[in-house]
């Protein structure tokens, strides 16, 4: 955020002379999506050069982290995978509860309207899948195509500007987020196989810990962070998918402030007078600072405050990665037999097609019936833009393909499927919505 003109310090580092460019970069809503394409384009050159191995081997070296008597040993790909998509659950978490809690999902009459668009979807892809794949060496990957990147979903939206109603971007936002909720309900439902109930018990007691945590007043983001460690080790060895574990820890962290308005005004107020009175350097002054700060923590929800300080981590440096390590799928040679594959036409046509038609007429029966009704500002030549650009499945897409197919051919085929409807779709989408942008809404 930028602060008004004559509150901005007038002071300028020399550091902030070669860090602006990069602050200015990261403040753009797009930013997330574009370090994720260059991801995606870097691990795709690298996968289809004469370098090939090096990129498979740089993945699949294990690595062992060892504490005490206790050593975990995974492949870099798995630490990824396993550990760094944790961290993304868990923010995807945060911001469900969140919006369960005050957001666009807090009342049912806000939430009907993507929910149900969701719905469809979700319902609608994979039934295209499920048609093309059934009785097929495939016919596991139904829930890939069910999948939207909210990340480059969204940062398509922020490239479009203006011609994009704010409305439609919190649709799309809501939408995403259900479809979040889904895809998490379908990798704990059913791509999970052996399941440990001892390390699966050991794991929600951690969850417990944390929920009393919670409730006996622990603010601090550092002491859930350790719970959250046990949590996903226990997840991890119990064969449910360790991603899940974020989930679970997400929805314990506190979304209450310790003060209300009135006394943060009062206080925050008495503190500043306090300041003034002092000279700057004076221990009364730092005093001052300090219980201001402090009590700028306390009308911070550690929820807010946990999801505005991962947020950053996630878009620029968590899912980057993981593009990085999961879009090296080595293309030359395969086009000819994925165009006929089924595995990648159930992908293709379940995100390009299955999800568009699924979120119009879901959000039309949504309107019609009552159930839920279309933003005021939003037309409906918009919204079918929109549920194009939720044909973007890349991310979760990628990542329930790999549970769903495990490593090899079938593997690169849903890939290459992904990759070309979520160019597709981002490009239909753009053109639909940059021809409509000035439309008036009926």
């Amino acid at each position: 955020m930028t602060l008004p003109t004559g509150l901005q310090s007038t002071s300028r580092q020399p550091i902030d002379v070669i860090t602006s460019p990069f602050a200015r970069f990261a403040r753009m809503e797009a930013a997330g999506g574009i370090l994720l394409l260059v991801a995606t384009a870097i691990a795709l050159i690298w996968a289809n050069s004469r370098w090939e191995h090096s990129y498979h081997q740089m993945w699949y070296t294990q690595f062992t982290i060892t504490l005490g008597g206790f050593s975990l040993t995974e492949s870099n790909h798995e630490w990824v995978n396993d550990g760094l998509m944790s961290i993304f659950f868990f923010l995807v978490g945060l911001e469900i509860k969140r919006e369960v809690l005050i957001g666009e999902l807090s009342s049912f009459k806000q939430a009907a309207f993507p929910f149900m668009a969701a719905i469809g979807g979700s319902v609608i892809p994979a039934l295209i899948y499920v048609a093309m794949n059934q009785g097929g060496a495939g016919a596991n990957g139904w829930g890939i195509p069910m999948a939207t990147d909210i990340a480059f979903a969204l940062g398509v939206l922020a490239l479009l500007g203006r011609r994009v109603p704010v409305g439609l971007k919190v649709f799309v936002a809501a939408l995403a987020i259900v479809d979040d909720i889904f895809g998490v309900l379908v990798i704990a439902l059913f791509y999970t196989r052996h399941i440990s109930l001892f390390a699966l018990g050991l794991a929600f007691v951690g969850v417990a810990v944390s929920f009393s945590a919670n409730r006996l007043g622990i603010r601090s983001p550092a002491v859930y962070a350790l719970i959250g460690v046990g949590v996903w080790v226990g997840v991890l060895n119990s064969g449910v998918h360790a991603t899940i574990a974020g989930i679970l820890l997400a929805f314990t962290i506190p979304a209450r402030n310790s003060l209300d308005k009135t006394e943060f005004l009062q206080q925050s107020r008495f503190l500043l007078d306090q300041f003034e009175k002092h000279d700057l350097n004076s221990a009364q002054a730092h005093h001052a600072i300090h219980a201001l700060e402090q009590k700028c923590e306390m009308i911070e929800s550690p929820l807010h405050r946990i999801e505005h300080g991962l947020q950053p981590w996630v878009a620029f440096v968590i899912m980057p990665i993981f593009a990085f390590a999961n879009a090296g799928v080595h293309i030359l040679g395969k086009i000819g037999a994925a165009v006929t594959h089924p595995i990648t036409l159930g992908v293709l046509f379940g995100l390009l097609l299955g999800k568009p038609i699924g979120i119009t007429l879901f959000a039309r029966l949504a309107s019609l019936t009552g159930v839920g009704s279309r933003p005021a500002s939003v037309s409906w030549m918009q919204i079918f833009g929109a549920s194009w650009l939720c044909g973007i499945g890349f991310t979760m897409s990628l990542f329930i393909a790999s549970l769903a197919l495990g490593d090899g051919d079938l593997l690169d085929m849903s890939k290459i499927g992904t990759l070309a409807a979520s160019i597709g779709a981002g490009c239909v989408g753009s053109l639909l919505l940059l021809q409509r942008g000035k439309e008036q809404v009926h």
